[in-house]
């Protein structure tokens, strides 16, 4: 009997490790991602070690209490932890491709190993893609799917933390359709003073949303927008002189390099994949959601890393080349129940704003 022998460099061995790290790094929103709760996106692997469908991450509010001062007595006036947890549920991701021989000998590059790089390219938009669902998502269910009963209850449960356009009074009493129909292309496009308000939205929340912290003692929110938010933002008259006046001079400086703004502690990132909400504003034009988020906003968990497969079929002629992880993707939420994680949901570290999103014409 023939054996068929892998093809150099493509080993499972050789190629699992790389493959995993290569992926996520390449990731926009990679940066913002860490095992610790000063990150905007939580990541876990303890199931890789373990069996099990699912991972709860700890939610810890700040303490509101006052202590005790002098000669007080503290026994008695202790305040409980305010903790919540959110558990994530992980599922099996695959994708494969196959190749003849008949397929490389008429080729003029190596096309497993091409097939190699595009699955890479498969898995880094996968994981893309689902921190935005994940950013966008009602109580966990996605929002393209959400009914409008669905969104009002998840509006009514986190007033505090979505603003339509730029005033708070656009909220028609909590029906989120109502209150899209507020946004015009007048006062509502992205802008600085806009987000101000998202930060003292998230400062003044209930429990508050938690700044990752840079360097120490440096405090900042990340903010990710659509191409279109983030072209009003960046030609907004008091953002261009900001980048004007304040940033660095010269080819590195945001107006050329189209890079990360920043205001007033805010890190605003553009992800052009974010997409509109087609014709649901003022006039029935289009909105642009943005998401504000502090620490442990999302939460990514793997119960297996990525693992490379080959398979040989039809006497070797055919030889097919595969991933497979099994991971979850998540908006971190809480239940407001004293007693449990149920009851009315928040969103842990995200303050979503919907804006004016029409296209250039």
């Amino acid at each position: 009997m023939a054996l068929t022998n892998a093809a150099t460099g493509l080993t499972p061995q050789q190629w699992d490790s790389e493959f995993f790290s290569d992926y996520v790094r390449e990731s926009r929103f990679f940066k913002y991602m860490g095992t610790d709760d000063n990150k905007i996106i939580q990541t876990r692997q303890d199931l890789t070690a373990k069996k099990g469908s699912s991972i709860t991450i700890a939610l810890v509010n700040e303490l509101t209490g006052d202590g005790v001062t002098n000669n007080t007595t503290l026994e008695g006036n202790e305040e409980g932890l305010d903790s919540r947890s959110h558990r994530i549920y992980v599922a099996p991701l695959r994708h494969a491709v196959a190749v003849t021989d008949w397929d490389e000998q008429q080729s003029a590059i190596d096309l497993r190993n091409a097939g190699r790089s595009q699955l890479k390219i498969w898995a880094k938009t996968k994981m893309r893609d689902g921190i935005i669902k994940a950013l966008a998502s009602i109580n966990g269910v996605l929002y393209t799917a959400a009914t409008e009963t669905q969104k009002d209850a998840w509006l009514v449960d986190n007033a505090d933390r979505v603003i339509f356009g730029a005033l708070l009074s656009n909220n028609s009493s909590n029906d989120h359709s109502s209150s899209l129909a507020n946004i015009d292309n007048t006062a509502d496009k992205f802008s600085p003073a806009i987000i101000s308000a998202m930060k003292e939205l998230a400062q003044n929340a209930s429990p508050k949303i938690r700044p990752i912290n840079i360097m120490g003692d440096q405090e900042w929110f990340v903010m990710f927008t659509g191409s279109r938010a983030f072209r009003d933002l960046k030609n907004n008259s008091t953002m261009q002189q900001a980048n004007r006046d304040a940033r660095e001079r010269g080819e590195g400086n945001p107006l050329f390099t189209g890079d990360d703004l920043i205001w007033d502690s805010v890190i605003i990132r553009e992800i052009p994949e974010i997409t509109v909400l087609t014709g649901v504003g003022a006039g029935s034009i289009d909105v642009c959601p943005v998401y504000l988020c502090g620490a442990q906003a999302l939460g990514v968990a793997w119960a297996q890393r990525t693992k490379s497969t080959e398979q040989v079929r039809d006497y070797g002629f055919v030889n097919g080349i595969g991933i497979a992880e099994v991971r979850g993707i998540e908006k971190l939420i809480f239940g407001t129940s004293a007693s449990s994680d149920t009851g009315d949901l928040k969103d842990h570290g995200v303050v979503t704003g919907f804006m004016a999103g029409v296209a250039t014409a």
